[in-house]
């Protein structure tokens, strides 16, 4: 999720099992330790495009990395902590603790939503997504946050507990409307006499009503979407091509990097991979779109034929965001949501 909500699900967990006179050293240090697996971002490569989407959600997010991760947080605020101008009185073992709450936090709240975490690294490549929030959410993030400022300024523990509390129940309440989405997309998929072959259901920016409905059948992905109120209301979206190499990129060599490269991405993509209508050496990922009834990619990446024709088989494929949305998606995406 964003960063802000890591920090305050981190801080709200941390000065859980702090004492009222250090709730203030235990939300700096719950907040920063909650955030920092997400320093995975910095390992980039100019040459390899691809490579921050392996390591980011990776080692820095799994469950067997939260001892050694708070280990490095801990050894770092001890070190802050020692500085003549803080006048926190913490030993070792309280900024471990405090540091290991919330670097535990950061993986489990990342696997909520759809973008895929892998937890059971390094026994495991897998990438979780419980599709339970979304990525951005305030009305998670907001009432957490509340409650853990309200804890530093009545220095009292239980508001912290209140908001780890509220934070829990939040997200495990986002199996109700996933349920209640799946359900919708099953009675979709048989009005149209499909049986599909995979499924997959998510909620959309910044809220939990509104779904994006997702599923495969007959080498197409079916797009629609979803709003569960007091009455429930679809809006009917699209289909597009599941991804063929072979079929739609004969000119690549299969030994290629970009052939390589494109593995890679149907890894991190869980296999929701199309060809793109507007670039055909540009191949996207379906799941993520602004509107979530429109197959309209965020990201993907694009191949180089002229490199394979030149007999540069190294070359790797770039990663591209498309992220930019006009005046008038932003507006139906709010007609969609209120």
């Amino acid at each position: 999720m964003d960063p802000i909500s890591q920090a305050c699900l981190g801080a709200s967990l941390s000065q859980s099992l702090a004492k009222p006179a250090q709730q203030k050293s235990a939300l700096i240090i719950g907040a920063l330790a909650g955030m920092a697996p997400d320093l995975d971002v910095l390992i980039q490569s100019a040459a390899d495009p691809l490579l921050f989407l392996e390591y980011h959600r990776q080692f820095s997010h799994s469950l067997a990395f939260i001892p050694a991760g708070a280990l490095l947080c801990a050894l770092v605020f001890y070190w802050w902590i020692r500085l003549p101008f803080i006048k926190a009185k913490l030993d070792f073992r309280q900024i471990y603790i405090f540091a290991f709450a919330g670097f535990a936090t950061h993986g489990l709240l990342d696997a909520c939503t759809s973008y895929g975490t892998q937890l059971l690294w390094p026994f495991s490549d897998t990438r979780v997504a419980w599709n339970i929030v979304a990525i951005i959410d305030p009305l998670f993030t907001v009432p957490v946050l509340i409650f853990v400022l309200l804890a530093v300024y009545r220095r009292r523990p239980l508001f912290a507990r209140i908001a780890f509390a509220f934070a829990v129940v939040y997200l495990a309440a986002g199996f109700i409307p996933k349920q209640q989405a799946l359900d919708t997309l099953d009675q979709l998929a048989q009005q149209r006499g499909h049986q599909p072959e995979r499924v997959r259901v998510k909620p959309s920016f910044g809220n939990r009503h509104l779904w994006k409905l997702m599923y495969e059948y007959d080498g197409r992905y079916y797009i629609d979407a979803v709003k569960l109120l007091w009455r429930k209301q679809i809006f009917s979206g699209t289909s597009i091509q599941k991804l063929d190499v072979r079929r739609d990129f004969p000119w690549l060599p299969v030994n290629s990097q970009q052939a390589k490269d494109i593995e890679r991405f149907r890894w991190f993509s869980d296999g929701y991979l199309a060809l793109s209508t507007k670039d055909p050496e540009m191949i996207t990922d379906v799941r993520y779109s602004f509107l979530p009834n429109r197959i309209n990619p965020m990201w993907g990446i694009k191949l180089d034929r002229q490199a394979i024709d030149e007999g540069r088989l190294d070359t790797h494929a770039d990663f591209l965001m498309t992220r930019n949305s006009d005046k008038n998606t932003r507006k139906r995406f709010l007609e969609m949501v209120f």
